[in-house]
C-alpha cells in the first residue's frame, strides 16, 4: 500500500536523521538503527498488514452476514430462482471462510498486538530523543543510552513472549484449533 509505505519510508528519514543528529558512538547508533528503528519499522508494517486482512475479512462477513438473509427471503421464479440460490449458497460459503481464517489466523489480535509494541518502542524512542521521561535526569544521550538500550529490550522481550505463547500457538481448551503465524 502507498500510504502506508510512505509513512514507513518518512519514519526511517525522520528517525535516521534524530539518530544521526545525536552525540552517541558509531556502535550506539547502529543499534539505534539496527534494533530500535528496525523493530519499530518492521512491526508498522505488520500492524498495518494484519489490520487491513482483519478489517477485509470482517467486514465481508458483516456485508454477507446482511445480504445473506435479504436473499432468502426473497422468492423468485424461473431461472432467477436457481441463481439466488447459488448466489446465497456461494456467498454464505465465503462468510463462513473468512470467520474461520479469521478464528485461525487472528489479525485482529496480530494488529493490537503490533500496534501496542510499536507506539510503546516509538514513545520509548520520543523520550530518549528528547531526554524526558525516564531518561530526563541525563546530561547527555551517551549516559542515557544503556538505559534507553535495556527499556527497549524489556519492551521487545515480553512481546516476543506474547506473540508466541498468546498469539501463534494453540491455546488450552481450544481442541483442534492449531494457530499459525
Amino acid at each position: 500500500m502507498v500510504v502506508a509505505d510512505s509513512y514507513r519510508d518518512w519514519l526511517k528519514q525522520d528517525f535516521g536523521a534524530l539518530i544521526d543528529s545525536l552525540d552517541l558512538g558509531d556502535i550506539q547508533r547502529h543499534f539505534l538503527r539496527s534494533r530500535w528503528l528496525d523493530q519499530v519499522l518492521w512491526m508498522e508494517g505488520r500492524a498495518d498488514h494484519s489490520r487491513r486482512r482483519y478489517y477485509a475479512l470482517r467486514l465481508l462477513a458483516a456485508v454477507g452476514g446482511v445480504v445473506v438473509p435479504t436473499l432468502i427471503s426473497l422468492d423468485p421464479t424461473g431461472t432467477t430462482r436457481n441463481v439466488v440460490r447459488a448466489l446465497t449458497i456461494g456467498l454464505s460459503l465465503l462468510i463462513a471462510m473468512a470467520l474461520a481464517v479469521e478464528e485461525l489466523i487472528r489479525y485482529g489480535e496480530r494488529h493490537r498486538h503490533y500496534r501496542r509494541t510499536v507506539e510503546l518502542l516509538k514513545s520509548e524512542g520520543w523520550q530518549f530523543f528528547q531526554l524526558s521521561g525516564p531518561y530526563r535526569q541525563e546530561s547527555s544521550h551517551r549516559d542515557a543510552y544503556p538505559s534507553f538500550a535495556a527499556r527497549v529490550e524489556a519492551i521487545i522481550q515480553p512481546s516476543v513472549e506474547v506473540y508466541v505463547t498468546d498469539i501463534v500457538s494453540e491455546k488450552k481448551g481450544t481442541a483442534g484449533s492449531a494457530r499459525t503465524p
